[in-house]
């Protein structure tokens, strides 16, 4: 799960956690106004498809590119219009072959916590995600072990009291 481009200390925890997953997970969630529920998450040790849908039909639509965020922030600066880009087009032929695998939710529980925070909606995601802060800063500082991220924010969401409509 871990990035294959540098994008520094803290999205590389995330990424480690698989908490940055459930940050697009939600992401994905307010921005097309889909359930939790209707948004999967697959990793792809590749890191050339950066996001997929899947139609009515059952087609799927997917979008490749170089392995670093350029083109897909750049598509989404530019929506509905299409940039001109620098960059070289992908070569499908020496790409090769696209790996996809279900991640693993027990050793990986950070993403089950951004399920479970989308879900209850309202304050929830943002208490989840200011303990990731906390806790990744604290990893980062050499305080504490990288599995404490996870039980740090499974402590804090547990002992928030929700609010649905914060202001």
């Amino acid at each position: 799960a871990h990035p294959t481009w540098n994008m520094g200390a803290k999205i590389t925890i995330d990424s480690a956690s698989l908490m940055n997953k459930g940050f697009e997970m939600i992401e994905a969630c307010h921005l097309f106004q889909v359930k939790p529920s209707q948004v999967d998450v697959v990793v792809h040790p590749q890191s050339t498809v950066h996001s997929m849908v899947e139609y009515c039909d059952g087609s799927v639509l997917a979008q490749l590119g170089h392995t670093n965020m350029y083109l897909p922030i750049l598509n989404a600066l530019a929506y509905p219009e299409r940039f001109d880009n620098k960059f070289p087009s992908l070569n499908l032929a020496e790409m090769g072959r696209l790996e996809f695998a279900q991640p693993d939710r027990e050793k990986f529980p950070c993403l089950n916590y951004a399920y479970e925070a989308a879900e209850k909606g309202g304050s929830m995601p943002a208490a989840m995600n200011a303990a990731n802060e906390i806790a990744v800063a604290s990893f980062l500082a050499g305080q504490i072990s990288f599995p404490r991220i996870a039980e740090i924010i499974r402590t804090v969401m547990d002992e928030h009291t929700l609010l649905t409509h914060p202001d």
